[in-house]
């Protein structure tokens, strides 16, 4: 019975879906995005790697606050609302997915992509997501594995002490 319960739970555990705990482990990969300044930021390796600008919900209330994990991601993300394929000029999804938990979600939600307008990032103009340039997603996109911890937050607080904070910084 427990050779074949053994690797049945060995899949299970390693997992890439298999929660991490509440925070994230010092130097793994980990998340921000401070909708006060509509900024992301990266954190790898015990630093912060880079901070880019990004677009959030028109209303504080859309693109939600807490602590999430990394659920889904997609190259070419078909947008369902509309119709849309992956690839399409036409598709508000950009070229990749990065999708989070958010309200008890399963990552095809709320999410961080890329954009086909390109002049919204830094604004308040979202319906929840997080929006960036096509070029920061599809470099920060192999980054960030399944499983990752991000932090989306309204905060004064500099981007290394809200990771200190929540463990993602020694």
């Amino acid at each position: 019975m427990l050779k074949i319960l053994s690797p049945i739970l060995m899949t299970f555990f390693l997992s890439p879906l298999w929660p991490l705990g509440p925070n994230p482990v010092p130097g793994d990969p980990f998340v921000i995005v401070n909708k006060s300044r509509n900024e992301l930021a990266f954190i790898s390796e015990n630093k912060v790697q880079t901070v880019v600008s990004v677009g959030t919900g028109m209303t504080q209330e859309l693109t939600p606050e807490g602590l999430f994990t990394i659920t889904v991601k997609a190259k070419d993300p078909y947008f369902r609302r509309g119709n849309i394929p992956g690839g399409d000029p036409a598709n508000p999804l950009g070229v990749r997915w990065i999708g989070f938990d958010a309200k008890g979600t399963d990552g095809r939600i709320y999410g961080i992509h890329g954009t086909n307008q390109p002049a919204s990032i830094g604004k308040y103009v979202s319906q929840g997501c997080i929006r960036s340039q096509n070029e920061v997603i599809s470099s920060l996109f192999p980054l960030i594995p399944l499983g990752t911890k991000i932090l989306v937050i309204t905060s004064k607080k500099s981007f290394e002490k809200l990771a200190q904070e929540n463990g993602a910084i020694k």
